[in-house]
């Protein structure tokens, strides 16, 4: 991985910050938080080689509703996306164990060879959406990729998430704050699916209404339920703390392709220019893990909601006049 300048020591920087102690008393929402941990471990939107990288929270894309206090609709936040599916896991493993008896080095053997984020996770998502449909052509040496591949159904993502060996990707923040994003507002020619499926807006859940921006509300209030805040914390030792590398990785099954790790290698050293010209590829355009954070200590639990501050105002009834009752105040600012 491209290393970081030295002045920037990402776990300084995240100790100091003081963020994790607002996250835990629920001064912070869970999105700002994830914001932050982003920001902190090196990742940015002016990049699309490091781009914020978001998890999937909800597993049901197939209801008529959906009940966002129902912990069984959410996805397992203590597992990365590839060890989710235990037949999908297990093939894996195997595959993982027969690097030995090619002779791969230990430091070289991976579970995943495709990453959670990468440029084409990035473009995959916001292919309808300026400047990130030029650079997907641009990708695809100047046409749209195979219909079948691009981005057309919420639940279709999910499921190929779940059952292909060669996609683990997780989410972008967008899916949680851009309704436009599942519009083809632009009217971009994307094809049809070798079924006769025409791509045009994104399809969504059923408990969607059709609707992005009841999609990305109902969305963004998974992200911030009871059950991920219980549970992200989780998660982020995946991504950014001390089950991204070494034997807690190993024993997560957590472990990617060696060279999506910062200082994995050092490019400098590379004297065969084909050598390093692949390398170089390999970190550009197949995905780069975060900075890591955190890597000895578990990421501690968010505080419970009634262990919180909660402002003035956290709770509203309203009276058959409109006015609000005494003593009682807005949920909407907490």
């Amino acid at each position: 991985m491209l290393r970081s300048p030295k002045n920037l020591n990402p776990r300084a920087v995240f100790k100091r910050s003081g963020v994790t102690e607002l996250w835990k008393r629920r001064k912070i929402s869970n999105f700002e938080y994830l914001m932050q941990l982003n920001k902190m471990a090196g990742r940015t939107f002016n990049d699309i080689m490091q781009y914020p990288v978001f998890p999937w929270v909800l597993s049901d894309y197939t209801s008529e509703t959906i009940d966002l206090k129902d912990s069984r609709i959410y996805r397992d936040l203590t597992k990365p996306i590839g060890a989710l599916n235990p037949n999908r896991l297990a093939q894996l493993l195997e595959r993982f164990n027969e690097f030995a008896d090619f002779g791969l080095p230990e430091q070289e053997r991976f579970l995943y060879g495709s990453h959670y984020s990468s440029p084409g996770v990035v473009l995959h998502f916001l292919i309808r959406q300026e400047p990130f449909t030029s650079m997907a052509i641009e990708l695809q040496s100047g046409r749209f990729d195979c219909p079948d591949r691009l981005f057309f159904d919420v639940a279709e993502s999910w499921k190929s998430c779940m059952t292909s060996t060669s996609d683990m990707k997780e989410l972008i923040p967008e899916m949680f704050t851009l309704p436009e994003m599942f519009l083809n507002t632009n009217n971009f020619p994307l094809g049809s699916t070798q079924s006769g499926h025409s791509i045009d807006n994104v399809g969504l859940p059923p408990w969607a209404r059709g609707s992005p921006y009841e999609f990305v509300r109902v969305h963004r209030k998974a992200l911030e339920s009871e059950f991920v805040s219980q549970n992200l914390n989780h998660w982020i030792d995946l991504i950014f703390g001390y089950k991204q590398r070494g034997p807690e990785s190993e024993a997560a099954h957590n472990v990617f392709h060696y060279l999506s790790y910062e200082g994995s290698v050092d490019l400098d050293l590379i004297v065969d220019e084909v050598d390093r010209a692949a390398a170089e590829s390999q970190i550009q355009n197949f995905g780069q893990t975060p900075s890591q954070v955190l890597v000895k200590e578990p990421h501690p639990c968010r505080y419970g909601a009634e262990e919180c501050w909660k402002p003035l105002m956290y709770d509203v009834s309203v009276t058959p006049t409109g006015l609000p009752q005494r003593g009682k105040a807005s949920q909407f600012l907490t």
